[in-house]
């Protein structure tokens, strides 16, 4: 049984999950995975590129936001997913050794006017590192089951 629905948010109700700290190794074995550029996985390149040292791949960024937004709220929530995101912007890089912490904001809550059992909660999260540098945000709609299905908005 889910412990947050669509009724359990409002405009303005902060959050926050974490922390958790990244690795170098992680980084490296991200990237080579899935962005394989080498400022995300060569030291000496990546003191040669724009970033001036080796870092993450933003999508690696956004990967572990949603690992840490999946554990401290969505596996207990009615969630029905997202139906995709607003925006993306990477504002600094994640560096090996930073400690991450998600900082999650509700900007809008909206019921469905088509389909009663839902709603859509517009987030905003921000990703900070342990010096409260803000690292990256992301805006989206999380779509989430009513309590009572049906129930007028």
């Amino acid at each position: 049984m889910p412990k947050y629905y669509f009724e359990d948010f409002s405009v303005g109700q902060v959050a926050e999950y974490g922390p958790r700290r990244v690795s170098r190794e992680e980084i490296i074995a991200f990237a080579a995975q899935f962005d394989p550029q080498p400022m995300h996985l060569d030291e000496e390149a990546a003191r040669h590129s724009m970033l001036g040292g080796l870092a993450a791949s933003g999508w690696h960024t956004c990967a572990l936001m949603m690992r840490m937004i999946t554990d401290g709220f969505l596996l207990e929530a009615a969630s029905m997913g997202a139906p995709g995101i607003d925006e993306v912007k990477w504002l600094r890089p994640m560096r090996p050794g930073d400690v991450l912490t998600v900082r999650g904001t509700v900007q809008s809550v909206r019921a469905s006017q088509t389909k009663l059992d839902r709603g859509f909660v517009g987030f905003l999260y921000e990703v900070f590192n342990e010096r409260d540098e803000r690292l990256m945000t992301l805006t989206c709609p999380q779509m989430l089951l009513r309590r009572n299905s049906g129930a007028a908005a």
